[in-house]
């Protein structure tokens, strides 16, 4: 049997390869030195070890600098070769010196909360809205955080000496409001800036470009794109990735192999899902935006396969009606699902915060998939009944200047604005 003990190419692959070519062949350059075409599953949860001096020597220097362990793996908790291969692949796809994989978004979220709770900085400034369980986490202060909410020009004024995190979401979930990464990054000066960067993915957007230094995927979304694998991954630089591989040793939150191979493979036809489920997002939006039963249609400038729409009707009724798209929540996948954000994802966020970010009791988010438009208009046509509403709706990108309808004030941990 072929081993696997190294999953990062002993050459670096030449830095000019395009972001097509990187999504097939990341993560998979020493695979014909393997001997191999595929990328291997390894399942194994430990490893042989015969120098137990030598395990110790390098166990130490694990629990000292965090840095990947040289030689074979020892156990999966540490690494495991599989996920270590999508690891390297994410990273390469958004330009940052590493990546590290978890369980799911919301535990790669907690890790890097902790990381930096770990350090005493519990205090977080955050730009509403964000997905729910992100805000709902902030909010509580589950993890013995402490947040601000702003819009993106309050992000200076709320920042203070035990700050330790600033976190957005571009394209905003679920409204699709857009935040100028530059000018945040800038005004968060010292202060790390999370960039969630679930709906954009690297194929229309680099966060780590603009200045972002932690980039946050629910990978279970875009980058497995079939609906079938949890996953999360923050991909950012080398120094605080070894950081998040301690906590994720400590915690425990790893991505299982299976689900590291499922993702590896995701990777490989990102760009291609993309760019046709965009494609067939920006003809929807054209439709939505002409048709009176709609008010108001949200698509950004970066573009994308997600919409969101209210209706001039009940949208519950949407919901009920449709046949060929999948009422669910969650995104990403090759079929087009839709959900209604104040019964659902953005459930656990109390109502008046959604209200006032733009989540309104008549919205509903559209993950477009691969389906041919024509069929996915009939069946959202139908869906949306013969109810007009009074006007024509709008489409326009959503910016932070026109997205947020955020107030002022700042919110503490477990509470909510006045």
């Amino acid at each position: 049997m072929t081993t696997d003990a190294a999953h990062t190419p002993a050459t670096p692959p030449p830095a000019s390869r395009a972001l097509a070519t990187e999504a097939v062949h990341a993560g998979r350059d020493d695979l014909a030195a393997l001997g191999l075409h595929a990328p291997p599953l390894d399942l194994s949860t430990t490893y042989p070890s015969y120098d137990s001096r030598a395990e110790a020597a390098r166990l130490d220097a694990f629990a000292a600098t965090g840095a990947e362990l040289e030689g074979p793996p020892v156990y999966a908790r540490l690494g495991n070769p599989t996920v270590g291969r999508f690891e390297t692949a994410l990273a390469r796809l958004e330009g940052t010196e590493a990546a590290v994989a978890f369980a799911s978004g919301m535990a790669a979220l907690t890790a890097v909360l902790l990381a930096r709770a770990s350090l005493g900085l519990r205090h977080v400034v955050a730009v509403r809205p964000l997905y729910g369980c992100s805000d709902h986490l902030l909010n509580t202060g589950l993890l013995g955080t402490e947040v601000t909410w702003v819009d993106p020009a309050g992000i200076a004024d709320a920042i203070r000496p035990d700050t330790g995190l600033v976190l957005v979401e571009t394209p905003a979930n679920p409204t699709l409001a857009e935040i100028d990464l530059r000018a945040v990054a800038h005004a968060c000066g010292t202060v790390p800036l999370l960039a969630d960067n679930t709906f954009a993915t690297p194929v229309l957007q680099r966060p780590a470009q603009s200045g972002a230094r932690i980039v946050l995927h629910s990978a279970t979304k875009y980058l497995g794109g079939h609906g079938d694998v949890l996953g999360g991954v923050v991909a950012c630089d080398e120094e605080f990735a070894r950081t998040l591989r301690q906590v994720r040793f400590t915690t425990g939150g790893v991505l299982h192999p299976l689900a590291g191979y499922l993702l590896l493979r995701g990777l490989a036809t990102l760009p291609v899902r993309m760019r046709a489920a965009s494609a067939t997002a920006a003809t929807l939006v054209e439709r939505l935006r002409a048709d009176p039963r709609v008010t108001r249609v949200h698509y950004p400038a970066v573009g994308g396969a997600m919409i969101a729409f209210e209706t001039a009707g009940d949208p519950h009724q949407v919901i009920a009606g449709v046949r060929l798209i999948t009422p669910a929540v969650s995104l990403g996948s090759v079929d087009t699902l839709i959900q209604h954000p104040a019964s659902i994802s953005h459930r656990v966020v109390d109502a008046h915060d959604r209200h006032a970010h733009g989540v309104s009791d008549r919205l509903l988010r559209l993950s477009v998939g691969l389906e041919d438009a024509d069929d996915l208009w009939n069946d959202l046509d139908s869906a949306l009944g013969a109810e007009a509403g009074n006007g024509a709706g709008e489409a326009e990108p959503v910016s932070a200047r026109n997205g947020h309808s955020l107030d002022a004030g700042r919110t503490r941990a477990g509470s909510t604005p006045e």
